[in-house]
């Protein structure tokens, strides 16, 4: 049953892939022979035209953090697997896809700009203002929730309790193996890099030489864990020493020309995610057939859960980057769309992503949908860890080495959220502040940086002053961002259509929902944070947030609504608006 579930999902992305991203690249108006942005303006350190291949895998790399396996197992777990995957199949194809996939179109049209700088030319200065401000505040809400998470897979604390617990040992074991792999893998990502872009090594040639290094780095993680007693203690916890390596990670990646270590290590990095969802899907066949996958969590569980409240819009905005995530806008045109060869790139590289990722997703669930009851003290990584090893040991694969292979999958996938996040960060303050060069460079990242620094070492309450990990204090809060990120996004794009004169029906539906469900969502956070017994942190962030966004939302409604422009005036506009897109009025 878990088999054809999952199965039947891969199935309509496949469909959708071809009928319904076919569908949108006639409505965009998609041509191969447009000179895009990454060829006219290359510079050889942000604007990098791109194979196909490698850019899919950056892009790729870049939005699959951990929201589509935190997101799905958190939702699973309170209402059932069936609204869950509902939603992710749904949501990926009409939704998460057609956002993606538009704000990249949108973006080279536009120059490469970013959906804030289009909010500029489209909307009004004051919306883009906003929006910016908006846009580097989700960047910070990321950052908070996958350092945490990043560090907590690097190094996870067992209990005292459970100290001297095998399971406990094994966990410690794994951190330390995600460690030695992840370390090593990122040597090998700028040793890529260097080869390809210096040495002009042949691309295909340095995939087949460094991929097999970088599973070789899998198996020496699991042969020689990095232990604790290795490092030093900061602040008595090796995880908030691993919170500072990272720190100062994010740091170089953000600053460094993109392709000595993002755009690599994106791609190698889609290696393992590729494995990772086949792997996972193969093991997923295999298990069935030999009768492993048995369904056992309820498809439905009520409407109502005690930590997340009513199903509308919890559902929404927990499962994010699995449906539709605002932070893919972000990615697709602050630097996808700076690396994109051709047009004819963007279904495969945007659309194509987004249903890749809608995989992850079910895999997720699957990874659910086999418990008999609910794990007391897994966080939802080492509970998709846990299903997937499962799945890899049906391969003949060891157990303890299946379960350190999907950890080391995700910390890929947040490993290149956070650096891609703290990149885009710092493009939003160049924009916000009209700055750039070295030392804009720096000034950025830091500042972009600055708010995480001090957030993830702090002791974080919860309702009734119950003290939690950073990332599950900010998760309701993140979700709820990272989706009405999503619905302003395709507030942009829509108003982008909208004066171009084409019909946009399948913009607006998705920005109407999304709209309502994420203010819906973040007033509820509000009430329930600042009114009652909740976080005053989350309680002050989500009211900052509702109303920027209600800011930027009431604006774009009065530029929206009012009457179209007539004659010379309607001319000028469409000459302005032709001259950024790089086409003839």
């Amino acid at each position: 049953m878990i088999l054809g579930l999952v199965l039947g999902g891969v199935a309509c992305f496949a469909v959708a892939y071809v009928l319904y991203g076919r569908f949108l690249e006639r409505r965009l108006q998609v041509d191969g022979s447009r000179i895009t942005p990454a060829r006219e303006l290359e510079d050889g350190v942000d604007y990098v035209p791109s194979p196909t291949p490698v850019l899919f895998g950056h892009h790729f790399s870049s939005i699959a953090g951990a929201g589509p396996i935190v997101g799905p197992v958190i939702a699973a777990l309170a209402f059932g697997w069936g609204p869950a995957i509902l939603w992710i199949v749904l949501g990926a194809i009409f939704l998460g896809g057609v956002h993606d996939f538009t704000a990249l179109v949108a973006s080279i049209r536009h120059k490469a700009r970013s959906v804030g700088q289009m909010c500029r030319d489209l909307l009004s200065p004051f919306s883009y203002r906003t929006f910016l401000v908006f846009i580097w505040l989700a960047m910070v809400y990321i950052q908070i929730v996958f350092l945490d998470l990043t560090a907590s897979t690097f190094a996870p604390v067992a209990s005292d309790a459970a100290a001297a617990n095998e399971g406990a040992a094994l966990e410690l074991r794994e951190g330390g193996a995600v460690a030695t792999a992840s370390l090593l893998y990122i040597l090998l990502a700028v040793l890529f890099g260097l080869t390809i872009y210096r040495l002009k090594l042949r691309l295909l040639t340095g995939t087949f030489v460094f991929v097999p290094l970088v599973f070789a780095a899998l198996w020496l993680g699991h042969r020689f864990p990095l232990s604790a007693d290795l490092l030093p203690a900061f602040l008595g916890s090796p995880k908030n020493t691993w919170l500072l390596v990272l720190l100062g990670y994010c740091l170089l990646a953000s600053i460094l020309p993109v392709w000595i270590l993002l755009q690599p290590r994106d791609y190698l990095s889609s290696f393992l995610l590729y494995a990772c969802v086949g792997g996972g899907l193969i093991g997923l066949v295999a298990t069935g057939i030999g009768g492993g996958a048995t369904l056992s969590w309820p498809a439905f569980r009520g409407l109502s859960d005690p930590s997340l409240g009513f199903i509308f819009p919890a559902l929404f905005i927990t499962i994010a980057c699995g449906a539709i995530s605002g932070f893919h806008s972000i990615v697709a045109s602050g630097t996808t769309a700076k690396q994109l060869r051709s047009e004819k790139s963007a279904r495969p590289v945007a659309y194509g992503a987004m249903l890749v990722e809608g995989m992850l997703g079910l895999l997720a669930l699957a990874a659910v949908m086999a418990l008999v009851e609910k794990p007391a003290g897994r966080t939802p990584v080492q509970i998709f860890g846990d299903g997937l090893g499962r799945f890899l040991s049906s391969l003949h694969l060891p157990h303890d080495l299946a379960v350190t292979f999907a950890l080391l999958a995700v910390s890929t996938f947040l490993l290149t959220t956070l650096d891609t996040c703290t990149r885009l960060g710092r493009f939003i303050f160049e924009e916000l502040f009209n700055v750039r060069g070295g030392v804009a460079r720096l000034l950025g990242t830091g500042a972009t940086l600055a708010i995480p620094a001090v957030m993830v070492f702090q002791r974080l309450e919860g309702p009734g002053g119950q003290p939690l990990p950073a990332w599950l204090a900010i998760w309701p809060a993140f979700g709820a961002t990272n989706q009405l990120l999503a619905a302003l996004s395709l507030i942009v794009v829509y108003a982008w259509l909208r004066k171009s004169g084409k019909r946009a029906w399948f913009v607006f539906l998705p920005m109407v929902f999304m709209t309502v469900t994420t203010l819906t969502a973040l007033v509820q956070l509000v009430v329930q944070n600042l009114l009652r017994d909740g976080s005053m942190l989350v309680g002050i962030l989500s009211l900052v947030l509702v109303v920027l966004a209600v800011v930027v939302v009431a604006d774009s409604l009065r530029v929206l609504l009012r009457p179209r422009a007539t004659g010379a005036v309607a001319a000028a506009r469409e000459a302005m608006l032709a001259d950024a897109e790089g086409r003839e009025p």
